[in-house]
Formats: C-alpha cells, sequence, structure tokens
C-alpha cells in the first residue's frame, strides 16, 4: 500500500542541530522542493540532509538523515540518504560498506528494501541507490548509476532534485581526469535547475564543477557569485566559488571566500565539540595560495605556522596532508628559501605520493636556490624512489582509482624532472637543463587542468620560462610563460617573468600588459618584489 505522499519547500533557515533559526543568515542551507512519503516529524531533518548532502557535508548530511530515521523507521529515502552520503564522487572516496549497512538497517535485501519505498519514484532513487553499491567494481557501478539516474531524469523531466542527483552522477564519471564533454553534460542538466531555482545548492555547486579550469571559468562565475550567498552555514559551499576565481585569477575572492570557510569549519567543530582534525584544512591552503598571489606573503607564512602548530598538536591526516602541500606552496610562491630550514619535518610515510612529492620538491627547491646542489639531489633521490614504489603497485590500483594514480605518479615524474633540470643548471649544463624540462613541460600539459594550488607548486612551463630567460632567450621565454598563464590564468611568478621577458625581447606593449596585470594582483602587497634576472636567489 502507498503511503501518504508529501511535498515540502524547504525553508531557506536552517541550523545543523535541527532547529528552525530565521533570525540566522549564517546558518542557510539553501533552497529545494523534495517530494516525499515521510511523516511530519521526519520532514525537516531529511530536507536539511538533502541541501547538506548537495554541500558535500556529508558527515552533517548523514547525523539528519539517521534523525529522519529516527523519527520514520519506515521512511525509505532518509536510509538511501544516508547512504548516499557515503559516495564522494569527485573525491575520489566511496564507502560501499558502510553504505550497505545502512541500506540493511532499512531491510536485509533489495526487493526488500524496494518495497518499503512510498512512491514509485522514490522506489526510482532507491534502486539507483543499490545500483551504486551492488556488485562489480566502482568504475562499473559509477556508470551504471549514471544510466539509472539518467532513466530518472527522461521519467522525470522537471523534477529539480532527480536533475541535480543525475548531474552529479555523470561528473562521477570522470575518474580519469578532466573530459570535457562529460563536464559540459553535467553542467547542461544542472543549469537548467540552477535557472528555475538559483537558490539550489546543489545546481550551482555542481556548474562550479563543470567549469572550474580557465577555459570555461568564464561560464561557472554566474553560479560562483550565487552560491557564496546560497549556503554560508555549509563551509563546503563558502570554499566552492573559489574553484571559479582561481581559474580567473580573482586573488582576493579567494582570500576572502576562503576566510569565511575556514570560519565555519572551526565554527561547527566548536558547535559540535570535535578536535581540530575537523577545520577545513583544505581552505586555508587556498587562501594561502591567494596571499602569495597578492604578496601577501606575512600572512601566508603565518597560515603555515599556524596549520603547523595544529599539526604539532596532534592533528590527524587531514592537517598531515594539507600542512605538506601548504609549505610545498609557500616556499614556491614566496622564494622565502630561509623557512625551509624553520621547518619542523612532516613525516611522509603516510603521504600519497603526489603531496610527498610536492613536499619534498620545496625542500629541494629551497636547496637548491641556496646553493646546495647536494640537498636537491636528495630530493629528487627521494622522490624517485617514492615513484619506483607506486609504479609497481599499478595492478593493485581498481579501474576508478586509476586516474588518480596516475595522476600522482606524473606530478611526482614533473617535480623529479624539474629538479634534475635545476641541478644542471646550477652546474652550468643549461642546455641539457632546458631539455629535461621541454620533457616535463610536455607532461604536465598532456595532464588535465589543476584548480586550486597547482599539485605541480612550480608549474613547469614557468620554470622553463625562467630558465629560458636567465640564458638570454627572450622570445622562447615569453612564449614559455604564455603557456604557464594559459594554465593558470593570474599567476603572479608568471606575470613577473613574462614582464621582464617581453621587455628584454622588445615587446613594449606586452610588457606593460604583464606589469600591469602583476601591479593589479600586488596592490596590497605587504612588501615589493624587483624585477631581478629570474633564476638569481631571490630573498
Amino acid at each position: 500500500m502507498k503511503r501518504r505522499f508529501a511535498s515540502v519547500l524547504v525553508v531557506l533557515f536552517l541550523v545543523a542541530s535541527g532547529e528552525l533559526c530565521a533570525q540566522d543568515a549564517d546558518a542557510r542551507l539553501g533552497r529545494a522542493s523534495f517530494a516525499n512519503s515521510g511523516n511530519g516529524s521526519a520532514q525537516e531533518p531529511f530536507l536539511r540532509g538533502v541541501l547538506l548532502l548537495h554541500s558535500f557535508e556529508y558527515a552533517d548530511a548523514a547525523t539528519a538523515f539517521r534523525e529522519a530515521q529516527a523519527a520514520d523507521s519506515n521512511f525509505a529515502m532518509a536510509y538511501w540518504g544516508e547512504a548516499m552520503t557515503y559516495n564522494h564522487p569527485l573525491w575520489f572516496q566511496h564507502d560501499r560498506d558502510a553504505a550497505v549497512e545502512a541500506l540493511n538497517r532499512l531491510a536485509p535485501a533489495r526487493e526488500e528494501r524496494l518495497a518499503t519505498a512510498g512512491t514509485d519514484r522514490e522506489r526510482d532513487f532507491l534502486d539507483a541507490a543499490e545500483t551504486l553499491y551492488g556488485e562489480g567494481d566502482l568504475y562499473e557501478r559509477n556508470r551504471a548509476y549514471r544510466d539509472a539516474m539518467r532513466r530518472m531524469y527522461e521519467l522525470y523531466p522537471e523534477d529539480d532534485e532527480v536533475a541535480t542527483f543525475y548531474a552529479l552522477s555523470i561528473l562521477g564519471t570522470s575518474e580519469d581526469g578532466r573530459d570535457f564533454a562529460t563536464y559540459m553534460k553535467a553542467a547542461s542538466i544542472a543549469d537548467v535547475v540552477f535557472r528555475r531555482n538559483p537558490d539550489h545548492p546543489g545546481a550551482a555547486h555542481y556548474l562550479i564543477h563543470s567549469f572550474d579550469d580557465p577555459i570555461h571559468a568564464p561560464l561557472g562565475l554566474r553560479a560562483a557569485r550565487a552560491y557564496s550567498q546560497i549556503a554560508p552555514g555549509a563551509s563546503h559551499a563558502l570554499h566552492m566559488p573559489t574553484h571559479i576565481f582561481v581559474a580567473l585569477g580573482m586573488w582576493e575572492d579567494v582570500a576572502e571566500m576562503n576566510v569565511r570557510s575556514w570560519q565555519a569549519s572551526v565554527d561547527r567543530a566548536k558547535r559540535l565539540d570535535l578536535s581540530s582534525s575537523a577545520y577545513s584544512y583544505h581552505s586555508i591552503h587556498w587562501e594561502l595560495y591567494a596571499r602569495t598571489q597578492m604578496g601577501q606573503f606575512e600572512k601566508a607564512r603565518d597560515l603555515a605556522r599556524r596549520v603547523r602548530s595544529l599539526y604539532e598538536e596532534g592533528g590527524g591526516r587531514g592537517v598531515h596532508y594539507y600542512l605538506a602541500r601548504m609549505v610545498a606552496t609557500y616556499i614556491s610562491e614566496s622564494e622565502d628559501w630561509a623557512f625551509a630550514s624553520e621547518e619542523s619535518p612532516v613525516d611522509v610515510d603516510e603521504l600519497e605520493l603526489g603531496t610527498a612529492a610536492m613536499y619534498r620538491f620545496g625542500l629541494g627547491l629551497a636547496s637548491i636556490r641556496t646553493g646546495s646542489v647536494d640537498g636537491a639531489e636528495a630530493a629528487v633521490r627521494d622522490i624517485r624512489g617514492w615513484r619506483t614504489e607506486e609504479a609497481a603497485r599499478e595492478e593493485e590500483v581498481d579501474d576508478a582509482s586509476m586516474g588518480q594514480y596516475r595522476q600522482g605518479l606524473e606530478v611526482a615524474i614533473v617535480l623529479e624532472h624539474e629538479l634534475e633540470a635545476l641541478i644542471e643548471q646550477a652546474r652550468g649544463n643549461t642546455d641539457r637543463a632546458i631539455e629535461i624540462l621541454l620533457r616535463a613541460r610536455d607532461i604536465e600539459t598532456a595532464m588535465s587542468f589543476d584548480y586550486g594550488p597547482p599539485s605541480i607548486v612550480k608549474p613547469s612551463a614557468e620554470l622553463l620560462g625562467e630558465m629560458l630567460l636567465a640564458s638570454g632567450k627572450s622570445a622562447e621565454s615569453v612564449e614559455a610563460f604564455d603557456l604557464a598563464l594559459e594554465r593558470a590564468p593570474g599567476r603572479s611568478l608568471s606575470l613577473e617573468g613574462l614582464a621582464e621577458a617581453a621587455a628584454a625581447a622588445g615587446l613594449e606593449k606586452r610588457a606593460a600588459e604583464a606589469a600591469a596585470l602583476l601591479a593589479d594582483n600586488k596592490r596590497n602587497a605587504d612588501k615589493t618584489r624587483d624585477l631581478v634576472p629570474i633564476g638569481a636567489t631571490r630573498n
């Protein structure tokens, strides 16, 4: 027998505790309508869970869905919602066991669970989730889930929740890296919802993910501006607009939104009595990167030191991971080589290859820039050794993780090549150094666009431009800096190099344009940097 069908509009103001709080604008999570058959007591937590799920606030969403289960133990969609919190398609995270456990609390077998659905549409949602967590490897299940959501979309073309979860399922099939056709397909679905409901967190969120590369970022700016206001109660929602802002070189906006995202995560941790490991280190890393692009090196250094203190106080793996990345980013961008000697070591044993290579590269770069070829050679040996060990386990990697696995190898190879080139340059073998960098550039250029602080912390085209310029090859240097800026618009070191290279090549207009962009980046810098021959030690 079908249960009573309810259609409820989510109110704009919701707090993570489950209390309605219309006067607290910072608790907003967005607005969406999700028809469902749960009882009246289950509505608020279920709908809150959906909004949190759209903003990738997975832990809080799972809590909300369990509250809905407690309010209505036969409400199938509450178990569906919890199961969906264990799939993080854009983060390459998938906990099938936890999802199956949640579904089993509804009923022990698939057909029994489907029979509990209150409507045909709810049965379809639940059946799609069963496919996602069913048999086969994750690569196959991601595609089967996408196909199930496509069939739902064809059945319910005007349903915003069906459409947004379908768009996300499309993005979830991009395990091998950014594929523009896949991303544009997802965008075409999410955009329809965004136009109908500009306050829908999922529509804005998935549009941003679809457009967060330098080519398509202008198309995502409207969604980014909207999402920055839609859900200030969700830390990740405050961070996400900066995927577009970074791709457009909008550094003040990047810094501002990540400050807000970090603070929202700290407030949440205090509210829920969580440790500092629950803070959004992702956001503080992006803020650090933005500060370096604006020449605010003192603030950037303070951010790295803040996270170092939290790490030394016993922070979890997330602190460890982001500290390594922040150290590498700060050293490379600020050229504050002394910071490397101040740095208390980060234990690299638990880091994945790409992050370990980034960290070791940062220290190796500081070594070579301060005259220690031996230190750079040691970094090369470490990165090469880790890379060799990782390459030996390729057969163990499943299809869904292969894209991320290969990217880690590519990052390590490029960073290794860059250090090798710098060593050759230090020994006076400039032609050999440039040859090595050309290989690194070709590898990096073939990789997917990297949103946010680059994993290759010193972009190979930028380093190539610096080396060519130091060798007197100014015209070739201009081409290299142009490529660097094509892949990472607005980078200050690339603009600085381009201004100097264009001037040396007699391209006065190009030099002036680059210098103007650089000056705009650094209009609020805490210090100025004179343009000096690239490759010289700069403090």
